[in-house]
């Protein structure tokens, strides 16, 4: 039975000379071939010059299997750790799995600290930038000494 409509077919076998004229036999219009990198990688060049000389292209297809669901999470995901949330904050607004946002925040290479902290470092690092000494920044905003200089000598 042919089939002169087909003009491209996707193969998930290697050609041999018996599946090419089978496949010629079958498919009188055929322009195009298509298979996985790991068959093309086992297909005979000879195989595929000869084809090509019939005027049929073999190709590499890579676009099978399941689809990325995750560019716009990955989005969303990044915004609003930049907005300040915390993993477990984004977690339930977008209704995904805490591990689902790390590994995100992790492939997207985002600056984000999942760690609780007593005291703002940010602060203290501005105070001492601003002028401040570390004794100045301990009293003022109640905190101990060791602390303090253990944030600013932090790399």
């Amino acid at each position: 039975m042919m089939d002169e409509d087909v003009t491209t077919i996707h193969i998930t076998k290697a050609l041999s000379s018996s599946m090419i004229v089978e496949l010629l036999n079958k498919y009188s219009n055929l322009e195009e071939i298509t298979c996985p990198p790991s068959v093309y990688k086992r297909t005979s060049k000879t195989y595929i010059d000869a084809l090509r000389r019939l005027g049929i292209e073999v190709r590499k297809k890579y676009d099978w299997g399941a689809k990325s669901r995750s560019n716009d999470i990955e989005f969303y995901v990044r915004k609003l750790s930049d907005e300040g949330l915390s993993a477990k904050q984004i977690s339930q607004k977008l209704d995904i799995s805490l591990n689902r946002v790390y590994y995100l925040l992790k492939k997207s290479e985002a600056e984000f600290d999942n760690r609780k902290r007593k005291h703002d470092h940010a602060e203290i690092k501005k105070l001492k930038k601003d002028g401040l000494s570390a004794k100045e920044i301990s009293e003022r905003l109640d905190i101990p000494l060791r602390t303090v200089y253990y944030i600013l000598n932090k790399k």
